[in-house]
């Protein structure tokens, strides 16, 4: 296409230019580099940038976007790449941003619970760096060994904490971010009360790089709790399980996480990781697996009681108490790698729907029916306790979802479902490129004009990750 062309010549013409801000090195048009940033998490795409610099300062990044600006060069910013909505792919070509040469915790305010940190550090690493001095980051997705603080942003990430401590943004309260334009602003203030004009930082949260390039982060902490306990319930009726949930939180319980895993994936799991952790005998549906958390042991063990007694009016099996911390984290290591493992296995389509809690077992319900309507395959996973269903399908022959026409129907006909169980088409891993196309579903035109305003207002030449969340 003409356009492609002119994009790749006009980026040419300021390699020079873009090496004297960041230095040579950081600044690589090489064929291996372009494809190993061609791609992330996302189903099988590929698109290849024009050139991948990796800058060290919000300055260097302000004087890279300056020049895009004024060529209109397309910019995609990019973290660790374990994203699952295509955001952080280069779809128009053009300068490809990554953030992993800014890696630093800057500071760690211990008297005010604080963090301040560049996007660029890995979460875990945060947490723990963070949990050494007592303090505690809640917000841990299933990458969270791979995954940026920045990228957590960028798609105002969750994880199983979320149920009681919340996501992402609940967390954050100031951000550096350089603007399309090449400013750098601060958006609100290190306080946990603000309410001094419009709030940019949670404007930003979430914002998946299309507002601007976060390059520095302020976090709030809490202090770390003493202990914690968990337990791994079986249950032979899927919609057992997800009724469960709700009558969790409706008799006064609230889990530091509750998920729910159903027997396929966690038969794919255990599979590849050789592991016999959990039960998967063929009358066994799915699992939840519940955790609480806190500072009295006595209190956490009356608590694990009077929710394993609750869960018997749900046909549940036998429930599994773990004994120590070696077994915990072998359970919690099979939840987390469901999402690789079942992708390995073919289910290569994920969706992220997120519904009322009470609505969960009408989502699966309806998933499975509609995998038979659409001749598609479906498990399912996810942060049970907020509603927050992962849907992971294969299809024969289709092994992505972007402008794929035997895929559409059924997502489209899924995505229907959870409107009209009053919830949404994402709850952790964003909209990016793949989901753009389903955003009427959930939001009219007064609302989607909203957002291309705004949008507008930020990025002027619409350079900045163009075409994620929508086409404008």
């Amino acid at each position: 296409m003409a356009s492609e062309e002119k994009s790749i010549k006009t980026v040419t013409e300021y390699i020079g230019q873009f090496k004297s801000i960041v230095g040579d090195a950081f600044v690589m048009v090489d064929e291996e580099t372009l494809n190993n940033y061609a791609h992330d998490e996302t189903e099988n795409l590929h698109f290849l940038p024009d050139v991948v610099i990796k800058p060290r300062t919000a300055e260097e990044i302000s004087a890279i976007m300056k020049i895009c600006n004024a060529q209109q060069i397309p910019v995609t910013p990019r973290g660790a790449g374990t994203g699952l909505a295509g955001a952080a792919l280069p779809q128009f070509g053009g300068v490809l941003i990554s953030m992993e040469r800014m890696n630093a915790i800057l500071d760690i305010d211990e008297r005010n619970l604080q963090i301040t940190t560049e996007p660029g550090v890995i979460t875990e690493v945060l947490q723990n760096a963070v949990k050494e001095k007592g303090l505690f980051y809640p917000p841990d997705p299933s990458s969270r060994g791979s995954c940026y603080i920045g990228g957590n942003i960028s798609a105002n990430s969750g994880g199983p904490k979320a149920v009681k401590y919340g996501v992402v943004k609940d967390y954050v309260l100031n951000l550096q971010v350089v603007l399309p334009t090449g400013e750098i602003i601060w958006t609100g203030a290190n306080v946990l009360k603000n309410s001094t004009g419009y709030n940019l930082t949670q404007l930003i949260v979430g914002s998946e790089g299309t507002l601007g390039i976060v390059t520095k982060i302020v976090l709030k902490l809490l202090p770390h709790p003493k202990y914690d306990l968990l337990m791994l319930v079986p249950f032979n009726n899927l919609e057992k399980a997800g009724e469960a949930v709700s009558a969790i939180f409706r008799a006064g319980f609230i889990p530091s996480a509750l998920e729910l895993v159903e027997i396929d994936a966690l038969k794919i799991v255990s599979k590849m990781m050789d592991s016999v952790a959990v039960p998967v005998t063929d009358d066994i549906a799915a699992h939840l697996i519940i955790e609480v958390d806190g500072n009295h042991m006595e209190t956490l063990m009356s608590e694990m009681e009077a929710i394993a007694s609750l869960l018997t009016e749900f046909d549940c099996g036998e429930i599994f108490f773990a004994d120590d911390a070696q077994q915990k984290n072998e359970l919690w290591k099979l939840r987390r790698r469901v999402a690789e493992a079942v992708k390995l296995d073919g289910y290569t389509i994920e969706e992220d729907t997120v519904v009322p809690r009470a609505e969960l077992p009408a989502l699966i319900r309806g998933v499975k029916e509609l995998g038979k309507q659409y001749n598609f395959h479906a498990v399912c996973y996810g942060h049970a306790g907020d509603g927050n269903l992962h849907i992971r399908i294969k299809k024969e022959g289709s092994i992505y979802s972007l402008n794929n026409p035997e895929i559409i129907p059924g997502l489209k006909a899924m995505f229907t479902l959870v409107k009209s169980l009053g919830g949404t088409i994402s709850g952790e891993h964003g909209i990016g490129l793949i989901q753009k196309e389903y955003m009427n579903i959930v939001f009219d035109e007064a609302n989607l004009a909203i957002m291309k305003g705004i949008k507008k207002v930020f990025d002027p030449n619409t350079i900045l990750n163009s075409g994620k969340i929508f086409d404008a």
